[in-house]
């Protein structure tokens, strides 16, 4: 017998986690689909040091400078006034061409509230070698709307879908657990709550107060938590009747040790699996705010402000393209992302490519 075996090969027992992780590797649609999310995210957490009207790294008669991350006067750099210094101002480019001096820019010399004076056409100005996207109808540029409006998204989304499912989880576990009455009464809930027309009761509420991020957040979250709960609820009743759920009650358990040791890490597999599709649904419901002129405030980067743009300007081709190819990869990946988990979690599908993995580890080398 040979002592040299190949590690792939040592049969080990691994956790359900680990398992489940190898199974979503194998969709391989779906893992490169969260690689490039996390990519694009990845980078646009990082937009004040990709798309800035403010230089990096400024050096100006011997003094160094960061003005990406401080607010400088004008008359640091040999301006008249002491106000936030534009850096775009041929006046102060001019100083920082002196011998001596150094300004180092992003590779986009645009914020997203950057109102670009000098474009070589009226707003919005189609794409060329200084607005790479062109400019929206106020003269400012795409590609910084666009990037810092993805960011905006996806944290929207974040936020919503966490704000969902500890309030989904919870609900639904209660409703699960205890059943009888409480599940009757709050099902009734439910199911009121669910038949209110989703999107008309977010515009109407959208309308009544003023316009902010987290009342956004708030509003989503009122209507979001409904499908979580529903899986929970249905986790709970099945799991409650189980042997080791007895046990624990037999030992003196509290009913809040039962649901949060036992019941709770056994029931979070629909969790999983639906959190990449609120996040899909919460973007969406984002972007159909702001291109009714609902959403976040006026000034803010926005895919769905954006959008309202391209249909207000038709001719300007380039904001309905680049804002909706930007959405729908979005969306697509989400969705990828979405499926990839759910299979990985499906108990129908997981003897199968458990299988298939086994053979392909078992292979030689």
């Amino acid at each position: 017998m040979s002592f040299f075996m190949n590690p792939k090969s040592v049969p080990f027992k691994q956790s359900p986690r680990h398992r489940a992780w190898q199974r979503f590797r194998a969709n391989r649609l779906g893992y490169f689909s969260l690689i490039a999310f996390l990519l694009l995210f990845g980078t646009s957490l990082v937009a004040e040091w990709i798309s800035n009207d403010k230089p990096l790294v400024a050096r100006y008669e011997g003094h160094w400078y960061f003005p990406v991350m401080q607010s400088l006067p004008e008359t640091t750099f040999g301006g008249d006034f002491p106000t936030p210094t534009d850096y775009l101002d041929p006046l102060i480019r001019e100083h920082f061409a002196r011998p001596g001096n150094l300004a180092i820019f992003p590779p986009n010399r645009y914020h997203y509230n950057t109102i670009n004076y000098f474009a070589r056409e009226p707003a919005p100005s189609s794409p060329d070698s200084v607005n790479w996207l062109g400019t929206d109808e106020q003269g400012r540029d795409m590609v910084a709307r666009l990037l810092y409006g993805f960011r905006i998204s996806v944290f929207f989304a974040l936020l919503v879908s966490s704000v969902c499912a500890l309030f989904g989880v919870c609900y639904g576990a209660i409703q699960g657990y205890f059943a009888g009455w409480t599940d009757i009464v709050m099902e009734r809930f439910n199911e009121i709550w669910g038949a209110m027309p989703t999107l008309y009761m977010l515009i109407i509420l959208s309308s009544l107060f003023a316009p902010s991020f987290w009342l956004l957040v708030l509003l989503l979250s009122l209507f979001g938590w409904l499908g979580i709960a529903a899986y929970v609820r249905a986790e709970f009743l099945k799991n409650r009747t189980l042997d080791y759920v007895r046990a624990a009650r037999a030992l003196g358990q509290t009913n809040f040790a039962i649901m949060r040791q036992h019941i709770l890490p056994n029931s979070l597999t629909p969790v999983v699996t639906l959190i990449p599709f609120e996040m899909a649904g919460a973007i969406g419901a984002l972007t159909s705010l702001d291109f009714l002129g609902l959403g976040v405030p006026s000034g803010t980067p926005s895919l769905g402000e954006l959008l309202n743009q391209g249909k207000n300007n038709l001719d300007a081709w380039w904001i309905s393209i680049f804002t909706f190819s930007v959405l729908v990869l979005t969306l697509v990946l989400l969705i990828l992302i979405g499926d990839a988990v759910r299979d990985a979690w499906d108990p129908r599908k997981v003897l199968a490519v458990d299988s298939s993995i086994t053979e392909s580890n078992d292979e030689p080398t």
